[in-house]
């Protein structure tokens, strides 16, 4: 019996760029056609979408804090009624809870997680501003190297 993949709703954080000119949302990390043109794709081109958004952030994440109790981890994500995607990796779940309320994590440890040695001094609203920032630097580069390079040499 397979599992059922939930239905892909959008990235969209409410904080677009694209409006403005950004190639890549600066809130999703969207590329701009993907913002426009997103109620039209089908199941299959949202979920594609999605993994890569989501393997970006994990990419980011695991570079620089590890999870160690994935339970406690999900137990803070429901006392803090944090939205969390069960079906997705625990990395996804953190990024919303540190997202929802990195300011009021004093001990990472009660949370199911540790930050890598170089980021231990690091307050974690400014770690989680460095991971948002990565991300979309991520995405940024991901764009250019396979998508603008072609619509430039296009025109």
């Amino acid at each position: 019996m397979s599992t059922a993949i939930p239905r892909v709703i959008t990235p969209c954080t409410g904080v677009c760029s694209t409006a403005l000119g950004d190639d890549v949302c600066r809130g999703c990390k969207r590329y701009s056609h993907e913002v426009i043109d997103w109620n039209s794709y089908t199941d299959q081109q949202k979920q594609i979408i999605d993994e890569r958004l989501d393997g970006f952030l994990i990419q980011v994440m695991s570079n620089k804090l590890s999870i160690r109790d994935t339970r406690i981890l999900l137990w803070q994500c429901q006392v803090q009624r944090v939205r969390y995607p069960a079906h997705k990796s625990p990395y996804i779940w953190l990024f919303q809870l540190l997202r929802a309320g990195a300011g009021q994590i004093s001990d990472p440890a009660q949370f199911g997680f540790v930050l890598d040695s170089q980021y231990r001094d690091v307050p974690l609203l400014q770690l989680r501003d460095m991971i948002d920032k990565e991300f979309y630097l991520l995405s940024e580069a991901h764009y250019q190297r396979y998508i603008g390079m072609y619509l430039h040499a296009e025109k």
